[in-house]
């Protein structure tokens, strides 16, 4: 038996995969258990829940591969320093973070106490383990392969091809030049400061035009070999300190511009001043800048090498909105997004690169079609909960049902959709990945022109311009879509047919899109059996999905889920066969 750990830690969204004879048994973010978004350090809990799902002990791990190599871009690094003066305290600040990656195999067993590790410790590319984590689980022998993304191991950026087992890596776009810190940067300006807001300016675009796009090909420079380049006089986070927080809680990043970018583009706003058109506009026009900038990447790779196969990946990986124009707007014909483009990601690519140095890749043996790779409950363990927790659920207040069989489950819990009530769905294994795909969701009627506005004010209390994701069943996209593919992950957005949009409000963007995903009865069956339901009381193969939170990660645990129930207006929270309704 092989077994290979794969972490990514010290990081965003830190977390750990396990593969077992070539197979990915496992996948799961820290923040999912610890509660903090986007945690970054050591993920303990993740590493657990591996050993646990593979029956295994710190001692049988034959690799622990984590997705960073110090020695990346080594005199690169040197470099820079030298010719950008740049100051101590920064570089102290990542020689101390470069140490305690370094101290891996210590720190295994300090945080296993009575386990020792006898293996070996892989240090993977940044970039080289974001193109193995779309590549090696994806269903093509061959492909271009695409990584972009902030920063990594003093890169932002990574192409080349991927053959059989094998990546050759032909191209990189270096630190400090990044299409990840322009888009960021744009987001901060506009008042979205948070780790990971990104997705905050792609959901705004649409309410605005690119009023900007001038000012935008100031700052990013395009060139000849299809790469990028920063017009660096717009930017701090090169020459001068930021405040980066990268350990044990939530990320923190300080503001990577100058203010010659807002002599360029205007002032910041301040997160509690009102959204204005300008602030749309340079939405939209940061948005179609990094989508210019990656087109003209992708076209000149299918030029080079005339593959009609993509594999995407890298923090830039999860802009849905430019993945879903890639086959309109380049020759590519397929293209395949991994499941969790960003760092956590970088877990899974970091054990498949090295797994596959020793092994040859057979077809489809490690495609990765589904990404339900986290904790399951059983229903004894739902029914422990709820005893535990009856006090809370008062009979005047609260009807439990436990269901017989799938089709009486998915028939009531229809039927309430379609009704307008709002429903937390929880069962099977948890995510992988930024996107809840019908095991943790909150889910409604897609027919409501009003959905959005009771999910906000019921349960969810975020922007009101951010939309919400349709669930599709997979044999009915071309009915409602402009274009038909495979979007298991939600990582597309295509637009919904002009004469479908009106019949579904609810999961219909501004600009007529939706970011879909397609649904499948082999690889999740229940909510496949659930939409099939909701389609023959409705003649819509789809339901509104988000994920099942309120202002927190996505939960793990049945309680959180309860937790969650109880504390907001959600009318009704299906936990595996458990059906609870308000009265």
């Amino acid at each position: 038996m092989s077994l290979i750990l794969g972490i990514n830690a010290y990081h965003g969204d830190a977390s750990a995969c396990i593969i077992k004879d070539g197979v990915l048994v496992a996948a799961v973010e820290e923040e999912r258990f610890l509660r903090i978004k986007h945690w970054a350090g050591f993920p303990k809990k993740s590493i657990e829940y591996c050993l646990e799902i593979a029956d295994a002990e710190l001692s049988e791990i034959a690799i622990v591969a984590i997705n960073t190599d110090p020695k990346a871009n080594y005199w690169r690094k040197i470099l820079h320093v030298v010719s950008n003066r740049v100051g101590l305290s920064l570089i102290r600040d990542r020689i101390e973070n470069a140490k305690a990656r370094k101290s891996l195999g210590e720190l295994l067993e300090t945080e296993f106490p009575g386990q020792k590790f006898h293996g070996e410790i892989r240090n993977v590319e940044h970039h080289l383990a974001h193109l193995s984590s779309a590549f090696h689980v994806s269903p093509y022998k061959k492909a271009t392969v695409v990584s972009v993304d902030g920063f990594g191991d003093f890169a932002s950026g990574s192409w080349g091809v991927g053959d059989g087992s094998d990546i050759t890596v032909e191209g990189k776009v270096h630190y400090p030049h990044s299409l990840g810190a322009f888009y960021q940067s744009i987001t901060q300006l506009i008042g979205f400061p948070n780790y990971g807001d990104e997705y905050k300016v792609m959901g705004l675009a649409p309410y605005g035009k690119p009023a900007y796009l001038d000012e935008m090909r100031k700052i990013v420079l395009l060139q000849a070999d299809g790469s990028y380049k920063l017009d660096l006089r717009y930017f701090l986070f090169h020459k001068e300190k930021v405040a980066y927080e990268w350990s044990d809680g939530s990320p923190s990043v300080g503001r990577l511009f100058s203010d010659k970018l807002v002599d360029l583009l205007g002032p910041v706003r301040e997160k509690s001043d009102e959204l204005t058109q300008r602030h749309k506009d340079l939405a939209a026009s940061a948005q179609a800048m990094y989508e210019e900038a990656l087109m003209h990447l992708l076209n000149k790779l299918h030029d080079r090498h005339g593959l009609d196969n993509l594999c995407l990946a890298g923090g830039c990986g999860n802009n849905s909105v430019a993945n879903g124009k890639i086959r309109r707007e380049t020759e590519f014909k397929n293209v395949y997004v991994a499941a969790s483009s960003g760092d956590a990601g970088g877990a899974i690519g970091a054990a498949y690169s090295v797994y596959f140095q020793n092994h040859e890749r057979k077809e489809n043996v490690s495609h990765m079609e589904h990404a339900y790779l986290g904790p399951a409950f059983s229903n004894e363990e739902v029914e422990s909960l709820l005893n535990a927790h009856s006090s809370r659920l008062p009979e005047s207040e609260f009807r439990i049902t436990k269901t017989d069989s799938i089709g009486e489950l998915v028939k009531m819990t229809a039927s309430k959709i379609a009704e307008g009530c709002v429903i937390g769905w929880f069962q099977g294994r948890m995510e992988w990945g930024p996107r809840a795909l019908g095991n943790r969701s909150i889910l409604g009627d897609p027919r409501r022109s009003d959905m959005k506005e009771i999910l906000n004010q019921k349960i969810k209390r975020r922007e009101s311009f951010r939309p919400f994701a349709p669930s599709i069943l997979r044999e009915s996209v071309s009915d409602w879509f402009e274009e038909d593919d495979e979007v298991p992950f939600m990582m597309k957005v295509f637009q919904i047919q002009s004469d479908k949009r009106e019949k579904i409000p609810a999961v219909c963007h501004a600009d007529g899109s939706g970011r879909l995903q397609t649904v499948y009865e082999k690889t999740n069956s229940r909510y496949h059996a659930l939409i099939k339901e909701f389609e023959s009381q409705t003649g819509v193969p789809i339901l509104l999905n988000t994920s099942f939170n309120e202002n927190e990660p996505v939960v793990c645990h049945p309680k959180e889920a309860l937790d969650c129930f109880l504390r907001t207006k959600m009318d009704i929270v299906v936990l595996n066969d458990y059906f609870i309704c308000r009265t």
